[in-house]
């Protein structure tokens, strides 16, 4: 049987928010079992500054997941961490945040995985319990889908099967096939950063949004060429933080998935609605004890940012 985890001590670090520009200061903290995920606003003391990470708390999901609670205190942008937890399975933590947006960092869940490896990973005395599939649950939105499906076994490692298609020459059509087993996050997904094209930046600032991107923390795009000089990580990266976005958001059902995601082009919103979709049909899921994971698997082929990266000319052919 595989039990909860928290961090073994605090963590803390800052940065600005990709869609507000506004800086903010975090503090990761432990937290006893059954907690889940907690983000605190610290800056707000005069109302319940808690909120809750869970589904049924997302408010917006334009170009971001934006939770709130019951009093309007809000959090945006926090797939990227939420990732990183699932991918590290981190059930309860506290999020201490003195400002309304996550730090964007590097446009990945990289250094948000660096700073709780740092920290260590404790484990809890309560078992760790996953959320398995009984049934299909399917959310269709034109010519999108996204549906969560049974796995073939019962300790299957959560699976995700991901297409997207972008007109870009830079992205075309990719797809993903990725298992969450351990150690598997960091090696194959956590360094996948958000990436946007410049034709919509000036559109998104009167919109409010992306007023602190830059190519520190997002794969620019102009037409067919990718601007950043460093180039992508991976030749799909596009389609692996897809992936990534996709963990973030279905981490927020309540807990670990025990069964397999499929999705064509999808987004926060259409995954926010299959949480939602699946979280209101009670007959599509049960709560079952985690068991302690199979580790001999062979590892997928992958690049690790910051270990081994390859640039724009390099990748071309691939693309």
């Amino acid at each position: 049987m595989a039990y909860q985890k928290t961090l073994a001590g605090p963590a803390v670090c800052a940065g600005v928010g990709v869609h507000t520009g506004e800086r903010a200061r975090l503090v990761l903290k432990p937290a006893p079992a059954n907690t889940g995920i907690v983000f605190v606003r610290s800056d707000i003391t005069d109302k319940d500054n808690a909120i809750k990470a869970v589904g049924t708390n997302v408010t917006t999901v334009q170009l971001g997941t934006t939770l709130a609670n019951k009093a309007g205190v809000s959090v945006s942008t926090v797939e990227h961490l939420l990732a990183a937890c699932a991918g590290l399975c981190i059930d309860n933590l506290i999020v201490e945040i003195d400002g309304p947006e996550m730090p964007i960092m590097d446009g990945s869940s990289s250094l948000y995985c660096e700073l709780m490896k740092h920290v260590g990973v404790k484990e809890l005395a309560e078992p760790r319990r996953r959320i398995r599939i009984l049934k299909p649950v399917e959310v269709v939105e034109g010519d999108k889908f996204a549906r969560l499906i049974p796995s073939e076994t019962s300790n299957a490692p959560f699976e995700l099967r991901v297409r997207i298609e972008f007109d870009s020459a830079a992205i075309g059509e990719q797809s993903y096939t990725f298992k969450l087993t351990p150690g598997a996050f960091v090696r194959d997904l956590a360094f996948a950063r958000t990436f946007g094209f410049t034709s919509d930046f000036e559109k998104l600032k009167s919109m409010g949004l992306a007023r602190g991107a830059s190519m520190e923390n997002t794969v620019a795009l102009e037409g067919d060429e990718v601007l950043n000089p460093e180039g992508l990580h991976v030749a799909d990266e596009f389609v692996r933080h897809k992936i990534l976005d996709a963990i973030g958001d279905v981490f927020l059902a309540g807990g670990a998935i025990a069964g397999v995601f499929e999705g064509d082009r999808p987004g926060h919103g259409i995954n926010n609605k299959l949480v939602r979709a699946l979280l209101e049909d009670t007959s599509a899921w049960e709560w079952v004890d985690d068991e302690l994971p199979i580790l001999n698997e062979e590892p997928t082929p992958a690049f690790v940012a910051g270990l081994q990266k390859v640039d724009s000319e390099a990748i071309a052919p691939a693309l």
